[in-house]
């Protein structure tokens, strides 16, 4: 029989340690495979609106992080940590060019219907095109026709999730028993890591709950 491991991701497509979590989550996953090539790995992604005060056309992203950390220069030094952090896991974060802090509510909503689908290429695929929407296009993610073009660019049929796409700011219902802070990994309910931790981090709470479920299983 083979084994199983799931995994559970807690997160928001405006976090970039969502964004870098995702990548120490991906680098963990290869280690974790090269060493237990008989474990079959299911990873559910579930959304959780940091904002859902934001309004539905967004607010200026310079003028939230000024309020939000209280001057430029406290912005200038997150945004740097930010990106050396992102750099760290290969990827390219363009903090600059984004002009909207956008309501995620609708973008949510929209990565939970192509899930429910069940078609998990086209869930992974459109959850990697909309965070590289923000991060490093500047894509307004709360702007219901930038969202149905991205659905189209991953060949998501839009007249299929145009629906979901309220566009009225109303609150996201997330996964029941979801946490607030993200991004957030459970590993088989059993292991839970928060933060963008190092792989190493994630590969060990991977290894810990393999070992928890094999225990279980064993007879008294």
């Amino acid at each position: 029989m083979s084994r199983r491991l799931r995994i559970d991701v807690f997160f928001d497509f405006i976090c970039p340690w969502c964004l870098i979590g995702k990548r120490q989550l991906e680098h963990a996953q290869v280690q974790f495979r090269s060493r237990h090539p008989d474990v079959q790995i299911t990873t559910m992604w579930h959304g959780v609106q940091l904002l859902p005060q934001i309004p539905v056309q967004g607010e200026p992203f310079a003028d939230f992080y000024r309020k939000r950390l209280g001057n430029a220069d406290a912005v200038t030094m997150r945004q740097a940590q930010v990106q050396q952090a992102a750099a760290a896991v290969g990827l390219n974060i363009d903090l600059s060019n984004i002009a909207t802090m956008p309501n995620t509510a609708d973008a949510h909503r929209l990565m939970a219907r192509v899930s429910e689908q069940g078609n998990e290429v086209q869930r992974d695929i459109l959850l990697e095109r909309l965070f590289a929407a923000y991060f490093q296009k500047g894509e307004d993610l709360g702007c219901r026709t930038t969202l149905l073009a991205i659905a189209r660019s991953c060949g998501i049929d839009p007249d299929v999730v145009a629906d979901c796409l309220t566009g009225d700011a109303s609150p996201f219902e997330g996964f029941p028993g979801g946490t607030g802070g993200v991004p957030s990994f459970q590993f088989d309910r059993r292991m839970t890591v928060v933060g963008a931790q190092p792989a190493q981090a994630l590969l060990g709470a991977m290894n810990e709950a393999l070992k928890e479920r094999e225990r279980e299983r064993q007879p008294a």
